[in-house]
């Protein structure tokens, strides 16, 4: 019951978490600036936290999550309902998540050891995200040296081989996998050194055969220098976000991350989906205006922005489902330049508003206002399509949903088998509804395309042999 209401309160995230990301600018630091708590002090009860943001949000769960130990036994409910739960009042004195109604049923539900100390290091990593200190987590390399290679086979080694400050605790490893697991999973996916091969079975002799396509546009022939000048001549490549929420309101200069590990190639990142994060009008708004935004409104015909941040990396978001705005890019879409990213789209989880003829929701893959226009689209152009999920029951539970959706089961091909996601997020995000039910962004990934139908019309002619499972 709890994880299938995760995902909707993941999409619509406490408004006041976007401020976390407002502070990644480029900036020199002449003096490092003083911590308003320092790091052996950033435990704090929610109500107690010297951060407004934070007390806000104890307050929202307060608001949202029932106490476990009354929603186990419905011992105690108030006389007007039936069998309510009573909110969380009281914060565990361990963790200082609001937990429990009361101090009795803290002490009764012996269960919750199994999620406190999670729920203590979410609370410090929250306080440190807010300290003041000089985040050096955050402190961005520029281009890579064109003789020094990457390793794409963990973070660790990422980050050492693209120089990164080093991350002396496991504090600054969550915050940067946090930070950085958007771009750096799509990086770390289609790069020609990426950890996802056929030897590891994790990627498909298709998936093999769709991504050398794909590589062939990214990198530049064996031999030749990887510079920025090869990009001339050569196609955008262009990444369709779709369901973006918020990786929409990352900095730019995080998803340059992207184009350092791609020196020859021009991105073209298009967000696209009723949450993505549009620039401030003047006076308010949920990301950072910059110099060279433009409004693409009279372009793609809804909300929408574009920002050419360098050479080599071009931004547009625009507010609306892709639907909408398919007609516009379906005869250009080329398998060999193009690809769409959906990171936990929910896929598995059940419409809030389409609905079966028996009354039952259909799944969001199924529904008509959701996902099921969309995933027959993407499927025509044979572009490969990503998959993100938060744990391993949402990617089984994404996968199994495909042989439920019209006009996808059957009709695709695996690229890469489900599996874990080297480059997910290490840090626990805590649902506000029930702070016992936490996900890591983007723990497991997945791929697949549009069947090749030159193959299937092949078999037909010879029906006789015995069919390939």
């Amino acid at each position: 019951m709890y994880a299938a209401r995760l995902l909707p309160a993941l999409r619509c995230r406490h408004p006041l978490s976007r401020s976390i990301f407002s502070f990644l600018k480029r900036s020199n630091h002449p003096k490092d600036p003083v911590p308003i708590v320092s790091e052996d002090n950033l435990f704090h009860p929610f109500s107690k936290s010297p951060f407004p943001a934070l007390r806000a949000r104890g307050e929202a769960i307060q608001r949202l999550a029932p106490c476990p130990v009354c929603a186990s036994t419905h011992a105690h409910t108030h006389a007007h309902t039936k069998a309510q739960p009573k909110a969380v009042k009281f914060e565990c004195p361990e963790c200082g998540w609001p937990t429990h109604c009361t101090d009795e049923h803290w002490k009764e539900d012996v269960e919750h050891q199994k999620y406190c100390a999670r729920l203590r290091e979410a609370n410090e990593d929250e306080h440190d995200l807010r300290s003041g200190r000089r985040m050096l987590e955050f402190e961005l390399p520029g281009p890579q040296g064109y003789e020094e290679a990457v390793s794409l086979a963990n973070w660790d080694v990422f980050w050492y081989t693209r120089g990164f400050a080093s991350m002396d605790t496991e504090r600054s490893r969550r915050h940067a996998s946090k930070l950085l697991t958007f771009p750096i999973t799509i990086g770390g996916t289609i790069h020609q050194h990426s950890g996802l091969t056929l030897s590891n079975q994790r990627l498909t002799p298709e998936g093999s055969r769709s991504l050398a396509a794909l590589r062939s546009t990214l990198h530049v022939p064996p031999g030749a220098p990887e510079t920025e000048e090869a990009t001339v001549g050569k196609p955008q490549v262009r990444i369709f976000i779709l369901g973006a929420r918020a990786e929409s309101s990352l900095p730019p200069h995080v998803w340059e991350q992207l184009c350092m590990l791609f020196p020859s190639t021009h991105f073209h990142l298009f967000f696209i989906g009723p949450q993505v994060s549009l620039p401030k009008p003047p006076g308010s708004g949920p990301i950072e205006r910059l110099r060279h935004t433009r409004s693409s409104l009279e372009r793609y015909g809804v909300p929408s922005y574009t920002v050419p941040y360098t050479p080599q990396l071009t931004i547009t978001g625009m507010q609306a489902n892709y639907a909408e705005v398919h007609a516009q890019f379906q005869h250009t879409l080329d398998p060999y330049s193009d690809m769409f990213f959906f990171f936990s789209p929910g896929f598995g989880f059940p419409s809030p508003d389409s609905f079966a003829e028996n009354g039952e929701p259909l799944l969001q893959i199924a529904s008509p206002t959701e996902w099921g226009p969309v995933l027959p689209m993407l499927l025509a152009s044979k572009c490969p399509i990503f998959v993100t999920g938060f744990s391993p029951t949402d990617v089984e539970r994404d996968v199994r949903s495909l042989s439920m959706a019209p006009e996808v089961s059957g009709e695709f091909e695996w690229v890469i088998t489900p599996g874990p996601n080297a480059f997910g997020s290490e840090k626990w995000e805590v649902a506000d509804f029930d702070p016992r039910v936490m996900v890591k962004t983007n723990w497991g990934i997945w791929a697949i395309r549009g069947k090749s139908r030159d193959v299937q019309e092949q078999n037909s002619l010879f029906s006789f042999l015995p069919q390939r499972s």
